[in-house]
């Protein structure tokens, strides 16, 4: 019975502790400025990479019809696995030589860790690129205008 009582104890104990740690974000305003291109809309992913190289998190997505998420093949075969729920951070398409400005919420604890950001595109009946742009997740990587490989022309970060 005394056993029982202590590991009750501990778990509430953990429950208590884990529920005032705060994980500290900040935002951060990403534009995205498309190439001249034809033909319909971008569809783009931003995900978080680990160190390791491997997706962590998928931060935003540019395209709200889930029924064409598996031509972004690389984050899908992640993405398809895990099922997170992405409601939140879809967008509409956008058009060759528009703009998008959205908010990614990015921690704290990821900056100056090894961590980057991936941002993946793939047009209909087009190419796909899986790091249309690719950066590390530095201090002033998160200030700085980044060219793209594809149909991005460039993203541009900014500390909200």
């Amino acid at each position: 019975m005394k056993l029982l009582k202590i590991t009750i104890s501990i778990i509430l104990l953990s429950y208590t502790l884990l529920s005032f740690t705060n994980i500290n974000t900040s935002k951060y305003k990403c534009m995205i400025q498309l190439t001249n291109y034809t033909g319909e809309g971008a569809y783009v992913v931003v995900s978080l990479i680990n160190p390791n190289g491997e997706y962590e998190k998928t931060l935003y997505v540019q395209g709200d019809d889930d029924e064409w998420y598996f031509d972004i093949t690389e984050w899908w075969k992640f993405q398809g696995k895990v099922r997170a729920n992405i409601d939140a951070v879809t967008g509409a398409t956008v058009s060759g030589g528009q703009r998008t400005i959205s908010i990614l919420d990015i921690e704290d604890s990821k900056l100056n860790k090894g961590y980057k950001l991936r941002f993946e595109t793939a047009v209909e009946d087009q190419e796909y690129y899986t790091s249309d742009v690719e950066f590390e997740l530095t201090t002033e990587n998160v200030k700085a205008k980044h060219e793209g490989k594809g149909f991005i022309r460039y993203v541009r970060l900014m500390p909200n």
